[in-house]
């Protein structure tokens, strides 16, 4: 399994990213979803999608402002981020677990990108 993280880099708070997770290797029920670790704290549960049913799940702190959403031909996962906040600075994570429900523990997902960087200026 690979997943290769695209996207992120700088912005001022208020603007908008987008990042995109590549993904190989992964088959049958399986979820797909963002992790990030800002500096000093605790890699942080952001949103994923089920495979199988497009079922999609956000943290507390990302509702309303980001969006996951899942491209079956190219097996892609997109996650748009809006009215990003300094807050929002991090490393971010695609992920992937097999049986495809939802899981906010670290410990559940199976599968790691590299990561990729998101800088919000205020």
């Amino acid at each position: 399994v690979q997943l290769v993280e695209s996207g992120g880099g700088s912005v001022q708070a208020g603007g908008s990213l987008s990042l995109s997770c590549a993904t190989s290797g992964l088959e049958f029920a399986y979820a797909v979803g963002w992790f990030r670790a800002a500096p000093g704290k605790e890699r942080e549960f952001v949103a994923s999608v089920s495979w199988i049913s497009g079922n999609t799940f956000y943290g507390d702190s990302v509702k309303g402002r980001f969006a996951i959403s899942k491209n079956n031909a190219k097996k892609s996962v997109h996650l748009q981020m809006n009215s990003l906040k300094s807050g929002d600075t991090a490393l971010y994570y695609c992920a992937a677990r097999r049986g495809g429900g939802y899981s906010h523990s670290r410990s559940d997902w199976e599968y790691w990108g590299q990561g990729t960087l998101v800088s919000v200026s205020s």
